[in-house]
């Protein structure tokens, strides 16, 4: 996993994964990638940063289920108006279950807050309070977290819960080997 530089192959299997052709129409640019790490003080971890740029900015036909949203939106029921600080390391580096958690308070426990809101980018949602993160600042940069009401786990083989390459092309081949979207494309 190259967080740094977009590999061809990575970039390919991309294309391919959402039926999208080389022309790039529905893709930000880079000019809009650019300005959207300056007001956020980051830089995107690749190959998210070239797929956004350069091949498209969101899917409606997933992954995940409900669609890959564009780098700018927030889903309707997760935009609660709280300032996101992507700039601010992503707090985790461990899958961590709140739910069963007793010291955390039931509503507005801090730590929970800045696991929803610090250092990631929302990628999209499976329904039922399921959203999967992008980490773009902190010890986990580049990796996919799978964030919901209950607890926070990373997505990819070296973390036990599946078998499936860590990173967006990981989590996107993942997708396009296992759903039903795929064939739709």
């Amino acid at each position: 996993m190259n967080i740094d530089q977009a590999d061809p192959a990575e970039l390919a299997a991309l294309r391919e994964a959402f039926g999208v052709e080389d022309s790039g129409e529905s893709a930000l640019g880079w000019e809009a990638v650019h300005a959207f790490e300056a007001d956020h003080k980051i830089v995107l971890p690749e190959p998210y940063r070239t797929f956004v740029a350069e091949i498209t900015d969101g899917s409606s036909s997933g992954p995940p289920e409900y669609g890959l949203i564009s780098l700018a939106e927030m889903p309707a029921d997760l935009d609660d108006g709280e300032e996101r600080d992507l700039s601010k390391p992503f707090p985790l580096t461990e899958a961590w279950i709140w739910e069963d958690d007793e010291d955390v308070v039931e509503d507005g426990d801090e730590r929970v807050e800045r696991v929803y809101n610090h250092g990631s980018i929302v990628l999209g949602t499976d329904g039922c309070g399921l959203y999967w993160h992008l980490i773009v600042t902190g010890p986990h940069r580049g990796h996919i977290w799978q964030v919901g009401d209950v607890g926070a786990s990373p997505f990819g083989d070296p973390f036990g819960c599946t078998t499936a390459e860590p990173g967006f092309t990981g989590w996107v081949r993942h997708w396009a080997a296992n759903k039903p979207w795929h064939d739709a494309t």
